[in-house]
């Protein structure tokens, strides 16, 4: 029973996502798709919402605790005047609100993420490489701390 559940959460969360990521990129052409590895390891994508924001996507497979497929949400918020003498392209600061669904095998896991990076975006090339910590307060089935970290890289078009 919860594997099927599992299955059903995941593709309501794709086709979620997919619809949402082609209407992002019918109406600015500023969406990012690519990989993240580390704690999740997987697919990630990210829309520009305009004045520094986007909603960042993740579908990918927890290696740790977990051993379980992970989708995550985020909205964030980028400040470029941290990191501002870059010589070349940008490195804004991020950081943001979402969720986390972990859908185990045995357990699944809802909780609530702060996501906090860098995000360096090449001048001449759609390619955007970022690093990030996320504290997350799981809240069911039990409250307890965890954190993820991640490395990325996106293709934009």
């Amino acid at each position: 029973m919860k594997k099927l559940l599992s299955v059903t959460l995941l593709a309501v969360f794709l086709t979620f996502s997919l619809n949402t990521i082609s209407n992002a990129q019918d109406a600015s052409k500023d969406l990012g798709v690519g990989f993240m590895v580390g704690e999740p390891t997987g697919l990630t994508a990210k829309s520009w919402t305009g004045g520094g924001n986007a909603i960042d996507l993740g579908v990918a497979w927890s290696f740790g605790r977990y051993d379980a497929i992970t989708l995550q949400a985020d909205y964030l918020w980028h400040n470029y005047n941290v990191f501002s003498e870059v010589d070349q392209g940008s490195l804004p600061l991020y950081y943001g609100i979402g969720g986390r669904l972990v859908l185990g095998e045995d357990d699944s896991y809802i909780g609530a993420r702060v996501p906090v990076g860098i995000n360096y975006l090449f001048e001449d090339a759609p390619v955007g490489l970022f690093l990030e910590a996320a504290p997350i307060l799981n809240l069911a089935p039990s409250t307890d701390f965890d954190i993820d970290g991640t490395l990325g890289a996106r293709f934009y078009f």
